[in-house]
């Protein structure tokens, strides 16, 4: 039987305010265990929380960036449940009046628009680590997360393949980027997500039964979790079998997910209005003020880019997919370089360096004028194209200007005539019959007696030179 794959995702953000969300202990990653804390996010008894109103601007900021209403009269509510990073034993969400509502982000997946809509976005606060000691057969708790602001976003369940996620996810990373309501780094847990999957027969109006994949924080374990979970439920289903309502574990290094509990609803967390915090009131007039700080963002900067500058959507869609990157670009074309020519530059050569140093999309250690210079020295005809990528390694391992590098490594392109035309009549000379099979109409001869002269040119002579010369030269012989 084929089945339809139905995906819903529950994305978590760490808002980038200075401090936590109910207390004035220090946001920020790292630091020794249980040195950001203090007696409120650390659960102590008597202790009262205080709203951050930064969270509450940030989390409106986003929830306008996603197109979603603002919930003008809100509460926050007390989700319970037991674990050892938790050291309330509840933790302070939001349940039935979320900040905002009914949104969507439009993402582009084969050429093709798709509108995903939002069901919500609420704040709430993170909880603690645990860290394993697998030696010692023990687990040790570091609260320094406990209190650390959160946005959870969640769509509706419009998702139909992993692929379809992974975009929407790098979508809603561009969105949240450039907001700069998080810094979306997903290395220090900044940014996660759970996945919400289920199949049902091809045709079929109801959604089957979904399991829950908990707390994958790379755009690649969720796809990886995302196919492998369509497998194991196609398997049970083909078998006669039913899939059971889990909440599962991803175990990114063996490819595989476990059964960390089952059946899971909102009422298991015995949910109720937060009794130590005042409601939310958003009045418009605050609404407005923080629509009027949103930027352009990356839909409306990609629409830019293809009726300005004429770029190809895909072009345009890598581009604005990273807000460095497309500050990048534009400081790069606003000193007069070409804007396809940078994005060519961008989206090949560079992006492959700073994947292979394992950086992030726009971690580029040189300015935008050293990218403007390179392309000028290739225009110029005073460097090749291959001498320009071996100028651009070396921007990577020390910034400093392209000409000066040119002339360190000793790269500058031969395009005097005079001393190319010895060449060219050299190698002529070295192969008659080459010169013989271009004038019997094999134009495949040209482009040898081309190779050779570069090989003679140590690599340095002219191309666009030596075709002009050296076709001159088989005309006239």
């Amino acid at each position: 039987m084929k089945y339809e794959t139905v995906i819903g995702l529950e994305v978590h953000a760490e808002l980038k305010t200075n401090t936590k969300i109910y207390c004035g202990c220090k946001n920020e990653f790292g630091g020794e265990p249980n040195t950001h804390t203090c007696p409120i996010c650390s659960g102590m008894p008597g202790t009262l929380p205080v709203l951050n109103k930064k969270v509450v601007d940030y989390a409106i900021k986003a929830g306008l960036a996603m197109n979603c209403s603002i919930t003008r009269y809100g509460k926050q509510d007390r989700k319970n449940y037991f674990y050892p990073d938790l050291p309330k034993a509840y933790q302070i969400s939001q349940f039935d009046l979320p900040l905002c509502q009914n949104g969507y982000i439009d993402i582009l997946v084969e050429g093709e628009t798709k509108r995903i809509g939002i069901t919500r976005i609420h704040i709430e606060e993170d909880a603690g680590k645990l860290v394993h000691d697998d030696y010692g057969n023990s687990s040790m708790a570091d609260y320094n997360r406990c209190g650390v602001p959160l946005i959870e976003i969640v769509t509706e369940p419009d998702l139909r393949s992993p692929e379809e996620a992974r975009v929407f996810l790098e979508t809603l990373k561009s969105i949240l980027e450039y907001t700069e309501v998080s810094d979306c780094k997903m290395q220090e847990g900044s940014l996660r997500c759970d996945v919400n999957l289920s199949l049902r027969p091809e045709g079929q109006e109801e959604y089957g039964t979904r399991c829950e994949m908990k707390n994958i924080n790379s755009f690649r374990a969720a796809v990886r979790s995302m196919e492998y979970e369509q497998r194991r439920q196609a398997e049970v289903l083909d078998d006669g079998g039913v899939v059971d309502q889990e909440t599962r574990r991803w175990d990114d290094v063996k490819g595989i997910s476990t059964v960390m509990r089952t059946k899971e609803d909102a009422h298991d967390y015995r949910y109720f209005p937060e009794p130590d915090l005042l409601p939310i009131v958003v009045s418009d007039e605050w609404v407005e003020e923080i629509r009027s700080s949103i930027p352009e963002l990356p839909d409306q900067r990609r629409a830019r880019y293809v009726e300005e500058y004429g770029l190809p959507e895909y072009d345009a869609f890598i581009l604005t997919s990273s807000k460095k990157t497309a500050d990048y670009f534009d400081a790069t074309v606003s000193l007069g370089a070409a804007p396809k020519t940078v994005s060519n530059w961008l989206m090949g050569d560079i992006a492959k360096l700073v994947n292979e140093r394992e950086g992030e999309p726009g971690d580029i250690p040189f300015e935008p004028a050293h990218l403007k210079a390179l392309i000028d020295l290739i225009e110029k005809g005073t460097i090749s194209n291959s001498a320009a990528k071996k100028v651009l390694a070396a921007l990577f391992e020390n910034p400093e200007e392209p000409a000066k590098i040119v002339e360190k490594l000793g790269l500058s392109q031969v395009s005097d005539e005079g001393a190319l035309m010895q060449m060219v009549q050299e190698v002529m000379a070295q192969n008659p019959q080459s010169v013989a099979d271009y004038k019997a109409g094999k134009d495949k001869a040209m482009g040898f007696l081309v190779g050779q002269i570069m090989r003679v040119s140590k690599g340095k002579a002219n191309p666009q030179v030596i075709n002009k010369l050296l076709k001159e030269a088989l005309d006239q012989a």
